[in-house]
């Protein structure tokens, strides 16, 4: 073998282990080493006492042949392949020569990267000029950690901010072009994130939303973005795109094998330099799931299925892994993932955090409960013998009937949002207004066994919904924004609205059903609004803007101003949505 430590520093060469340092080891060579191209793995092949040896050393070595035995193309087993030729030298096939000094060489800069982290500051910052948000001191250690590993998961429990030190790793790395791969329902958020929170050579980065299956010429852009279900349909097209980094969000959607989108996003993985995966809940049911995301983000990291289940799990080829929380600190101490729960960064959270989350919505829904209004808002403009009473009533009319058009279309999304929430084990207030919505989160949610305080239950009936939350038999309690006063639901653990009011104070006293006495954990509010309808005038009128708190949300006792002019809000209402109908007109 062919001693390449002369192109590197001394300092480098000193943070190698010995087995990567002298790699020129003279004398008979007891077998052959070479590249299989099919099964991309490498193959020794030589008397039976190296055979043997590799096979009792390494299991996931043994193959069905006698005489050979094969290592994963992975640099830690490129490592124990090294280590091996210490004791038993190979003669590498001529052919194979420059695709194993390649592997030999990512094998040491992945060892020297490992142990530079140990030196690395355990919290960053991203350069200044190139991030405009301000990062907790646990979201600058998780930073530094995407800092040091470029294939990794960042596994935070919901609400921590992932998505923020997400894009504050790709504008340190300047990773640039990105592509984001989320579930199709947090496709908006993550064009509102990097807009909000990215700067390139001092402007907003180019974003470029990829839609449809059928793959078509990409216009230049800082970030990509397409949700998973279309990883299929630009399987063979993506890993030719001249991206520096992918992240999968949500990337527990890869849990399963055997797919176009698993088979797609691997491709995409095994092409690009740094990949990070983003998930509070990368497994479901099977501890062995965790193996299938691992293998997307280090290619057989934790070795073949087989080998893993093998060693790891409960039965040859079973998903049950033994030892958990072994097999968790293992993935830690590699450096394939940073968990935190909120328990343990409760410190530098607020008692209670509230977030403006942008969804998507179906166009079609929303264009078809409009339809029935559109005569209402005709006659509200040309009408011009409306009482002033009359017109008020009208007004009113118009405005609940488009907020609950919004709402209906929005609620597809909204429900998707929450199974991601209910999944990660947080327990949810889900605050709604209108009747038909909350019917939509029925149908959607059902499997949750959700509870309902809608103002159609009778008391005996919502004192059963509490009771069912309060004691743990549900974590989904669907309620009316307003219906919340004088419960105490302080077991929540996230409090989401799914449609908005008029008044701050009213949002206030629903986050406040489960901030109060007893509340032990720091409080998570979202606000799920969409791109259009009612939702963009009520933001307004709520101090609202999209991933950002203005107003004071009712923390303070409103004042006349404030008063009357909620009461305007609905005239205001209308007169934006005649304005849209004149400009789709």
């Amino acid at each position: 073998m062919e001693d390449r430590t002369n192109d590197m520093f001394p300092e480098e060469e000193a943070l190698l282990p010995a087995y990567l340092r002298q790699l020129d080891t003279p004398g008979e060579a007891y077998g052959t080493l070479s590249w299989n191209r099919r099964s991309k793995c490498w193959v020794v092949k030589g008397d039976p006492s190296v055979t043997e040896m590799c096979k009792r050393l390494f299991p996931g070595s043994a193959g069905s042949r006698r005489g050979e035995a094969r290592f994963t193309a992975h640099r830690r087993m490129v490592g124990d392949l090294c280590w091996l030729m210490m004791r038993f030298p190979l003669e590498i096939r001529a052919a194979d020569k420059a695709l194993w000094d390649k592997a030999v060489a990512d094998a040491r800069g992945a060892a020297i990267r490992k142990a530079k982290t140990a030196h690395m500051p355990q919290r960053m910052e991203p350069p200044e000029g190139s991030f405009t948000g301000t990062l907790m001191p646990f979201q600058q250690e998780g930073l530094s950690f995407l800092l040091q590993h470029d294939r990794c998961l960042l596994a935070d429990e919901m609400g921590l901010g992932k998505t923020v030190q997400a894009l504050a790793y790709l504008a340190s790395t300047g990773s640039f072009p990105a592509l984001v791969i989320p579930p199709a329902h947090l496709t908006r958020n993550w064009t509102e994130e990097a807009a909000r929170f990215l700067r390139i050579e001092g402007r907003a980065p180019r974003i470029h939303l990829i839609k449809g299956l059928k793959p078509y010429d990409l216009p230049e852009a800082d970030i990509y973005i397409m949700h998973y279900l279309l990883l299929r349909g630009w399987k063979e097209t993506l890993p030719q795109l001249p991206v520096r980094a992918v992240i999968f969000d949500e990337i527990q959607e890869l849990r399963h094998t055997g797919t176009e989108k698993y088979s797609a996003a691997s491709l995409l993985s095994e092409s690009c330099e740094r990949v990070i995966g983003l998930s509070g809940t990368p497994i479901y049911n099977k501890g062995g799931e965790i193996w299938n995301v691992i293998n997307i983000l280090d290619f057989h990291f934790l070795g073949d299925w087989e080998s893993f289940s093998r060693e790891w799990c409960y039965g040859y080829g079973g998903g049950i892994v033994i030892k958990p929380d072994v097999l968790g600190a293992y993935l830690r101490r590699e450096g394939l993932m940073l968990r935190r729960t909120k328990q343990e960064v409760l410190s530098e959270l607020p008692p209670k955090r509230r977030l403006v989350q942008e969804l998507d919505w179906n166009d079609k829904t929303y264009a078809m409960l409009m339809e029935p209004i559109l005569p209402q808002i005709m006659r509200w403009k040309t009408d011009g013998t409306l009482t002033p009473s009359t017109r008020a009533m009208l007004e009113e009319s118009i405005s609940q009937q488009a907020r609950q058009a919004t709402g209906v279309a929005k609620a597809p999304y909204v429900a998707q949002f929450v199974r991601a929430l209910l999944e990660g084990g947080e327990k949810v207030l889900l605050f709604a207004h209108h009747h038909q919505v909350m019917d939509a989160y029925k149908k959607e949610l059902k499997a949750f066994v959700p509870g309902f305080i809608t103002g159609r239950e009778t008391t005996n009936a919502k004192a059963a919904a509490v009771e069912r939350f309060m004691t743990g038999r549900t974590d989904l309690l669907c309620v009316s924004l307003r219906a919340a006063s004088g419960l105490n639901l302080q077991r929540a653990t996230c409090v989401v609205f799914g449609e908005l009011d008029w008044s701050p104070a009213v949002h206030s006293q629903a986050e406040d059903r489960a901030h109060r006495i007893g509340q032990e954990d720091s409080l998570l509010c979202y606000y799920l609004v969409s791109p259009q309808g009612s939702d963009a005038v009520m933001q307004e009128a709520l101090g609202l803007k999209v991933s950002q708190f203005v107003g004071l949300m009712g923390d303070t006792p409103a004042t006349p101003a404030e008063t009357a002019a909620a009461a305007s809000q609905a005239r205001r209402h209308v007169e934006r949505l005649v304005k849209q109908m004149e400009e789709r007109l």
